[in-house]
């Protein structure tokens, strides 16, 4: 007899399989338009844009940042960079101020308060039709912001043009996770781009119009997340949001586990509280897909991942409590004598099958996110991380978010970052 944890068990199985499918029949229908460009693109037109660099203790970070601003494929006349010192405790203010010199920049200090803080400051001096932020541990591709005009030039619909973050020179297991993770992530929000379902708009070079800030209002804090709170905001609003596959930022990311979790635990509670604060919008169909399948399917992913790392380490324990009976009974014994392989005793459930689909196109997705990002190589041993170290950390990070927004204790701004905010 089927018990009720059987299915909702299955339940959430199948609406996983059914995300992963949503996603690569729409890569099936889009793929023409997938583009990946090679060298040096020109506009009809540049307009000018202001890109914020927030820095709080980025002394060994931001001046490569700054460079990379300076390098652009984009005239310098064109391009007004804020650099703001968010109360920075160590070199970072001395370091910005070598920048003096250049007539583009303008170096703002202020006491600490918060990264978006910072970004409002750039953006209350902005002048610009276009503004954008460079977190101060990223890397902008010299072809990255012109690239993401491209967007604006050919669709004067797009309000907010997001790049493809990779990871800068992955050095131990948990960064190469990350590496993989980001490559899924090229892919999936590519299609997210198409479904005009985008919920987050993240600091390292997200450019948008200057009327969104005017007509919209200036970031909030957005419980610790203030991008994923700005393209909430813009969805809700009608504001159309894509994604530039081919602008490349490159960023640092946690070298340690617990770093990594500190990061995500971040994430996931500032996903969950934004999707309360934005309730309103989920199932209505005048908020497109991005209220009908990204915030589900997210919810979804909430529930799954936290049921089945429940049932997992039930299971777990069930097997270690029976095979303590068994020893205590019989005592311990391991033999594999006469050991003989027979298919008949292979699982064919339909549980089985339905893994084995998920499976297949979340590697579709890393292979098809590492094409995106010019890997040189689709296939890599180094993707294998990615599986048993998420596989700890989602359902860990899920957990400890749901449990500190229950309480109401909110996860330090800076905590698993190295860099700025």
């Amino acid at each position: 007899m089927t018990s009720i944890f059987d299915i909702i068990f299955y339940i959430l199985v199948f609406l996983s399989v059914y995300g992963q499918v949503f996603y690569f029949v729409t890569f099936l229908e889009n793929r023409k338009k997938i583009v990946v460009r090679d060298g040096i693109i020109k506009l009809k037109d540049y307009p000018s844009v202001t890109i914020t660099v927030p820095c709080w203790n980025e002394e060994t970070t931001v001046e490569r940042t700054v460079q990379s601003l300076l390098n652009l494929n984009y005239p310098q006349d064109k391009l007004k960079i804020f650099l703001v010192d968010d109360g920075s405790t160590d070199n970072t203010l001395n370091v910005i101020n070598e920048f003096t010199a250049y007539e583009n920049i303008k170096i703002f200090h202020k006491e600490n308060g918060g990264k978006y803080t910072a970004v409002n400051l750039g953006l209350k001096n902005s002048e610009t039709d276009f503004f954008g932020c460079l977190d101060a541990d990223s890397f902008a591709d010299r072809e990255s912001l012109v690239r993401i005009m491209s967007y604006f030039e050919k669709d004067p619909k797009v309000m907010a043009v997001a790049p493809s973050l990779l990871v800068e020179d992955p050095k131990n297991i948990i960064q190469n996770a990350q590496k993989v993770e980001y490559h899924m992530g090229v892919y999936l929000k590519k299609m997210l781009g198409f479904l005009g379902a985008i919920n987050v708009t993240p600091g390292p070079l997200t450019i948008f119009r200057k009327k969104v800030f005017d007509d919209l209002g200036y970031y909030r804090n957005g419980h610790n997340t203030e991008d994923m709170e700005m393209a909430f905001r813009m969805q809700k609003n009608g504001y159309k949001i894509d994604h530039c596959n081919d602008a490349f930022v490159h960023t640092n990311t946690p070298q340690t586990f617990r770093k990594l979790f500190g990061q995500r635990l971040r994430w996931i509670y500032g996903f969950i509280n934004n999707s309360i604060d934005y309730r309103d919008v989920i199932f209505r169909k005048k908020y497109g897909n991005f209220a009908t399948f990204t915030l589900p399917l997210a919810a979804v992913s909430v529930i799954s991942v936290s049921y089945l790392f429940g049932k997992m380490i039930y299971n777990l324990g069930n097997f270690i409590y029976l095979k303590i009976i068994q020893y205590k009974i019989i005592g311990f014994s391991f033999k594999l004598k006469n050991f003989i392989f027979d298919p008949f005793f292979i699982n064919v459930q339909s549980l089985v099958f339905l893994s084995l689909i998920i499976s297949v196109l979340v590697i579709f997705g890393i292979i098809f996110g590492r094409k995106m990002s010019k890997e040189k190589k689709l296939f890599s041993y180094k993707m294998l991380y990615f599986f048993p170290v998420f596989m700890v950390i989602a359902p860990l990070g899920l957990l400890k978010g749901i449990y500190n927004t229950i309480l109401q204790r909110k996860p330090d701004w800076r905590q698993g970052v190295n860099s700025n905010f």
